[in-house]
């Protein structure tokens, strides 16, 4: 019973543990100026973010799209693509906003 409790006990931590999440462009509109990137989020992990390379992607996908330069919108959104029925979501994609700035050049 001891085990049980410690196997359960211990898969509830790993479980809540933070992961390192990288940022993937998933959309967007040049034409708007605007980069969103996306990872995806267990239900019981806490996902680590690192934002200087998430604005280093959104810079360089601005500046493919002929502006300067990008800057984050504040905030994320979270939609949940895995929805557990009665125990919740047990999945989210979590999206954040980037905008570029620094004119548009027509290419």
């Amino acid at each position: 019973m001891k085990n049980k409790v410690f196997a359960v006990a211990t898969l509830m931590f790993v479980a809540g543990c933070s992961t390192v999440s990288q940022m993937s462009a998933t959309g967007g509109s040049r034409a708007d100026g605007i980069v969103r990137l996306s990872y995806e989020q267990g239900k019981f992990q806490k996902a680590d973010i690192d934002e200087a390379t998430s604005l280093q992607t959104a810079q360089a996908r601005c500046r493919v799209w002929g502006y300067k330069d990008a800057e984050a919108f504040g905030g994320v959104t979270r939609v949940c693509n895995a929805p557990g029925g009665m125990y919740g979501c047990n999945q989210y994609l979590v999206t954040k906003e980037y905008q570029c700035t620094g004119g548009n050049t027509p290419s």
